[in-house]
């Protein structure tokens, strides 16, 4: 980047800052392919969806039916099931009521730090990407990936799971996250919670987009544009390590900043403690040709 260009804001821990990268280059948001936020590329636009319950806007939440529609999807008791304000909130509240730890580092910022108590594992893990082998163990499971990478909504186990279903329907906006535990937990975790904590415009699409849901052909066409991700950045010699998750990892330091003032944003792994790596997230049709297009610029594939 010369010294012209502006500088780019440095990764949030968690990523999430498309916005604030689009305004430090004089972008419009819209205009910038956030490769540092891993969602659903195959998702269908969710705001048609969203238009058709605008009513709900005049009502309190009620997650009953909600809660019956997902337990259903899952494959479990609606009595295992928590709705909750996305993935992070899902998190939190295990966190806070049960504690514990990762297995070991690197892993995802939002998982609790603790030595003691029971161990938290993500599957695929965050950041490796890499699906958990049928031996492993743990006890607390988040699955926020887990439908994209085998197109199943979970892997059945009777530990803990947190989810977020903000990242399988592309609509981090509407806060949609879950827990799946034994009743007793569900309860304890239910009374943490403040009043409505699901939004009853986020309740009333979530019907539909479980209708809507084509996880086999999801993960199916994520691999495919994951397999030509990673073809195109080898194509421009940039060690690349491919995963099972709808992301990779580029070994390359800097191509955040080389990357970034070509409209193109991917995330610093710094935050992870694996500098000089970069997070991918495995883009559409049309964003693999935008950043093709942003890769053939000076300096940003070299």
């Amino acid at each position: 980047m010369s010294s012209a260009e502006p500088a780019v804001p440095p990764a949030g821990a968690h990523g999430g800052d498309g916005p604030a990268v689009a305004r430090a280059l004089g972008l419009d948001p819209q205009d910038l392919l956030d490769l540092s936020q891993t969602m659903n590329p195959l998702a269908p636009p969710v705001e048609q969806l969203v238009a058709g319950h605008l009513e709900a806007l005049r009502r309190y939440p009620d997650d009953r039916d909600a809660t019956h529609q997902l337990a259903q999807a899952l494959g479990v008791e609606p009595e295992r099931v928590l709705l909750t304000n996305g993935g992070s909130e899902a998190i939190a509240l295990v966190a806070a009521e049960l504690g514990g730890g990762i297995r070991s580092e690197p892993d995802f910022g939002l998982h609790p730090r603790s030595p003691d108590g029971p161990r938290w594992r993500s599957d695929p893990h965050s950041p490796t990407g890499r699906l958990a082998a049928p031996g492993e163990r743990a006890d607390v499971w988040d699955e926020a990936f887990y439908a994209l990478a085998t197109g199943r909504w979970t892997a059945g186990r009777p530990d803990v799971v947190v989810g977020s279903l903000t990242k399988t329907f592309s609509c981090p906006g509407l806060r949609l996250g879950y827990v799946v535990a034994d009743p007793d937990l569900i309860g304890r975790l239910r009374d943490r919670q403040p009043h409505w904590p699901v939004s009853t415009l986020a309740l009333a699409v979530l019907p539909d987009l479980l209708a809507a849901a084509d996880l086999p052909g999801w993960a199916r066409g994520i691999r495919g544009l994951r397999s030509e991700l990673v073809a195109l950045l080898r194509g421009h010699g940039l060690e690349t390590k491919d995963t099972d998750a709808p992301w990779v990892l580029v070994h390359r330091a800097g191509l955040r900043e080389a990357l970034a003032p070509h409209g193109v944003l991917v995330r610093d792994c710094a935050s992870f403690g694996m500098p000089g790596v970069a997070r991918v997230a495995v883009p559409d049709a049309r964003g693999l040709e935008r950043l093709a297009s942003a890769l053939r610029r000076p300096s940003a594939g070299r």
